[in-house]
């Protein structure tokens, strides 16, 4: 269901579970802080889901993230913050998600009906973020219930429109039934996560559809929802849950969308490496050369040592000659590299597009 109110959000993006901020012209010590940030806020999505709210600590999430305790309190003032900025960030993602669903202009069933198709899509995709914001957040401190009371105030702002539908305008329903069908719809997902059902989420889209318009429209028309066909889910090619994995598991681990891929990579990933990643993502088939201007890279054998560690580690593959005596480079991001540069905030390519 579609909202649109401010939230106070710090990491933006619709292809990962966090985005950092990290753009062309900040300082390298502020790119360093942003890629330190997003993967404190990955690692404690990882943690929570693994051990649950209660007993995560902050060592737990320092750990995951493979930063120091020190660097966790440098940007963090203790681990509610931290689950309060990756829950913000979450919430941003759905609101991106909803936004680009063009749902303005529909007829309020048809808004109501697409935007919890989102959702419920997304949570499918994302079923650690899922148990997160819906199960976990309920055994937050009072910061994180206050951001998920605002959320569903926004849900029940958009349900409760329906009072105005139908040939007699049903506003005899008090405004407080939106809020009764809201919580019925979360409790409902909430059971299925809970009790770890493997049906798909979006399979509920009828059922909650006919729970939702039956106050307003009436018994036909909630079962004319119910009948309606459910959609076909497009699965993006990368999948981003979030696992806590840890610096151990090595790359190929991560491949098939079954984990956090920062997690994955046994390197520390700094402003240098993310300015590289995007320049690839940006200009497929650049150069060494080509690589180094777009990232700011001054020295050549630096720039070389660099590219084969990434090729190494299976974020970028090599589709020219260069390895062929005079054949310049041609550097492409792989799936596993459009993840990770997704992940560190960089303005990747199509991701459809075959590498």
């Amino acid at each position: 269901m579609a909202t649109r109110a401010p939230v106070r959000s710090r990491a933006r993006g619709r292809s990962g579970v966090v985005r950092s901020r990290v753009v062309r012209g900040q300082a390298p010590r502020e790119r360093v802080v942003e890629i330190q940030r997003m993967r404190l806020l990955a690692a404690a999505l990882g943690a929570i889901d693994d051990l649950g709210y209660p007993c995560v600590t902050v060592a737990h999430i320092a750990s995951r993230a493979r930063v120091s305790r020190r660097t966790f309190y440098d940007l963090f003032g203790n681990r509610e913050d931290c689950l309060l900025g990756a829950l913000e960030s979450v919430v941003e993602m759905l609101r991106e998600e909803l936004g680009a669903g063009d749902l303005d202009d529909l007829s309020w069933r048809e808004r109501v009906r697409t935007g919890l198709w989102v959702i419920l899509s997304f949570f499918e995709r994302e079923p650690v973020l899922a148990r997160v914001c819906v199960v976990q957040a309920l055994r937050g401190g009072p910061k994180v219930l206050e951001c998920r009371e605002h959320v569903l105030a926004e849900m029940a702002q958009v349900v409760d429109q329906g009072r105005f539908e139908g040939p007699s305008k049903s506003v005899e329903c008090p405004a407080v039934t939106a809020e009764g069908l809201v919580g019925a719809a979360l409790s409902i997902v909430y059971g299925r996560l809970v009790r770890g059902e493997q049906e798909p989420l979006t399979g509920l889209l009828g059922e909650l559809m006919g729970l939702i318009v039956l106050p307003y429209l009436g018994p036909a028309a909630a079962r004319r929802e119910q009948a309606r066909p459910i959609p076909v889910a497009v699965q993006d090619e990368a999948v981003h849950d979030v696992s806590g994995a840890t610096e151990g598991d090595g790359v190929n681990s991560r491949r098939g969308g079954t984990g956090d891929p920062l997690a994955g990579v046994p390197m520390r990933l700094t402003y240098r490496t993310a300015l590289v990643l995007e320049a690839i993502a940006k200009r497929p088939g650049v150069s060494n050369r080509l690589a180094a201007e777009l990232a700011d890279v001054t020295d050549q054998g630096q720039i070389s040592k660099l590219l084969s560690r990434l090729e190494r580690l299976g974020l970028t593959q090599n589709t020219g000659e260069g390895h062929a005596k005079g054949e310049p480079n041609a550097w492409t991001l792989t799936p596993l590299g459009r993840q990770v540069a997704q992940r560190l905030g960089t303005n990747t390519c199509d991701q459809k597009e075959a590498v």
